[in-house]
């Protein structure tokens, strides 16, 4: 293919965070964005090589981005625009970052442009660029380089314990060996990583697991011999280590302050490599057609130094996806003496809307909700007291910012939506839009006031596909679990919505999300579809996670459909996700992506 161009948090939340959550052990803490360990995690790193140029340079040589001639013209092509009525075209002329014409041959010809490249696409499918609206970069790049044995690669404990072992077998002496998203909810087996499970791993080398929420950690004996941590360390009564019957440390490890007190012993996170990390997240994104993404908690990591990251980010060659992103209310005074305001930034790297927390997760029973839980008498966590929320809203829509508020629960999303309609009512909420993130419970009623003042919701549609049977089982019984991402039912009402993976809670995929909101499967129950009525098609889906997704994350001006004026940003595809089985949506490969006029990915180069 393309024969003719080959050789070319505030204190109050943390403490909720760490106190209420951290003594339970069942995924009850709050979303991974919110967890306290990532600070920890980069606390020895070398941030300055963050703000870098030159490490960013010297970390980057993406040899395999192709810059075309001035005037490069896509013939015999798929262009699936996404404008209004959803048009096709068969040519895209593009001249420098820009697009510059859309039609057929004789539109290209019109150009008078004899020295144009001809990129022949032998019919391959073309869409805008997707976008992941609600992702965590820092975080996804702290995590990087530790192994996946999370329940999307290993379906059983034990699976996820045999390749931590393969990992030490080939390890150097007293290497760590570094493992992630270990989710017992979802992986069969023990629900505690111990070091008695974690010691057959290995006896010398220290093993350190992160849950997948990141409250939790699990370590072998090895690696608690390292950091000192015996029978007579004293807990923190917010943090503990969990102990066994004779009051020995038994390798779990609750809340940051434990987690720390060994991973800061790993002699790695004094030379954790950030911008080959942060490249490698980047690239991966750009492998599955990405090429814009919102980051939804910026601060968390390591406050406001993440704006100086992102600013030397803009500067480089090798940042081949579009980086938009919101700041985290949890640091709220030390952005409000910063100057930086909602819309600052360029093409390239934006600010785009302040984040909120207002509750927890729904399969790890802190979602807010109205009714108990099933089985249980308690109805979740508000983070934010409803009145309080009230005022945030009002006084960051007062500062002209876009909010971004995190509603899992249907008690949260009644205190959301009681939030915004106060400000909607005096006439206050003028940047638009705002979001709902995950949105995950809703009712007709909510259906109705989201519609009525203009709001958009973000899906994190994995919560079907993975959760889906924990949701009817064990979370909230089938009739609840049926309003789960009700995508058709927002349809319906006109109301502008998208999907997102929230990485790292489950992995970045714009495909799959749209195999997952089309088909409402689940994964333990393959044959089993979740609310049928609330399956989507193929074509709204792709437009959540391109034309709507680019308007909600304020970028709709420049990027989300291929049309002239706007940067040459689009995926090529291997066909149309309209014309395969919906069940494959997800296995459609990217051939190759483009941003802003260079190809920055090759599955012919990997």
């Amino acid at each position: 293919m393309f024969k003719e161009r080959d050789n070319a948090l505030t204190p109050e939340f943390h403490e909720l965070a760490t106190s209420t959550q951290a003594l339970k052990h069942d995924d009850t803490a709050p979303c991974t964005c919110c967890s306290p360990v990532f600070s920890a995690l980069v606390h020895e790193a070398n941030w300055d090589d963050m703000t870098s140029p030159e490490a960013w340079r010297e970390a980057g040589s993406r040899r395999d981005i192709y810059t075309p001639a001035a005037i490069a013209i896509f013939v015999n092509a798929k262009v699936i625009t996404m404008d209004d009525d959803f048009s096709e075209a068969s040519c895209v002329a593009i001249q420098g970052e820009k697009i510059l014409a859309v039609g057929d041959r004789e539109d290209m010809e019109k150009l008078e442009a004899p020295d144009a490249e001809i990129i022949d696409c032998e019919g391959k499918t073309l869409l805008p660029g997707f976008i992941e609206p609600h992702f965590h970069f820092l975080p996804c790049s702290t995590m990087e380089a530790f192994e996946n044995v999370g329940p999307f690669r290993f379906e059983t404990v034990h699976g996820a314990l045999d390749r931590l072992q393969e990992l030490a077998e080939s390890a150097g002496p007293d290497e760590w060996i570094m493992g992630r998203q270990f989710d017992p909810s979802l992986q069969q087996g023990p629900d505690l990583l111990t070091r008695q499970l974690l010691d057959q791993v290995s006896t010398s080398n220290p093993v350190f697991v992160y849950n997948a929420s990141m409250h939790f950690a699990y370590c072998n004996s090895r690696a608690l011999e390292v950091a000192g941590i015996t029978k007579d360390t004293p807990d923190n009564p917010n943090s503990p280590f969990y102990r066994d019957d004779n009051g020995e440390p038994n390798g779990v490890l609750a809340g940051g302050i434990a987690i720390g007190a060994v991973a800061k012993h790993n002699p790695a996170g004094k030379t954790l490599d950030l911008v080959a990390n942060s490249l490698a997240v980047v690239k991966r994104a750009n492998s599955l057609g990405i090429t814009l993404f919102c980051d939804q908690a910026t601060g968390m990591t390591r406050g406001v130094k993440e704006i100086d990251v992102y600013n030397t980010l803009a500067q480089s060659p090798d940042m081949t996806t579009r980086l938009r992103y919101s700041l985290s209310y949890g640091i709220q005074e030390r952005w409000d003496n910063y100057d930086i305001s909602c819309g600052d930034g360029n093409h390239v790297v934006r600010c785009t809307s302040w984040k909120i927390v207002s509750d927890g997760s729904n399969q790890g029973f802190s979602g807010l909700q109205r009714e108990p839980y099933l089985y249980r008498e308690d109805k979740g966590i508000p983070y934010v007291e409803a009145d309080i929320l009230k005022d945030m809203v009002v006084d960051r829509a007062n500062r002209g910012w876009a909010l971004a508020i995190h509603a899992n629960g249907d008690q949260a999303i009644d205190n959301v939506l009681d939030a915004y309609e106060n400000a909607f009512d005096q006439g206050l909420l003028t940047n638009t839009p705002c979001r709902i993130e995950h949105c995950s419970i809703l009712h007709d009623e909510h259906i109705e006031r989201i519609a009525k003042m203009g709001l958009s919701p973000s899906f994190l549609i994995g919560h079907v596909y993975y959760w889906g049977q924990a949701m009817r089982d064990k979370v909230f019984g089938h009739s609840k679990a049926c309003l789960l991402d009700r995508t058709a039912a927002c349809e319906e009402k006109g109301i502008r919505w998208t999907l997102h993976s929230d990485e790292p809670v489950t992995e970045m995929g714009p495909l799959r999300c749209v195999e997952n909101a089309v088909t409402r499967k689940m994964w333990k129950e393959p044959e089993t579809i979740l609310a049928a009525e609330e399956c989507i098609s193929v074509e709204a889906a792709l437009r959540s996670i391109t034309r709507d997704a680019a308007w909600q994350c304020h970028s709709d001006h420049e990027v989300g459909t291929i049309e002239p004026g706007k940067f040459a940003d689009f995926v090529v595809l291997e066909t149309d996700p309209r014309e395969v089985d919906p069940n494959d949506i997800g296995n459609i490969q990217v051939l190759e992506t483009w941003m802003g006029g260079r190809r920055v990915y090759s599955s012919q180069s990997r």
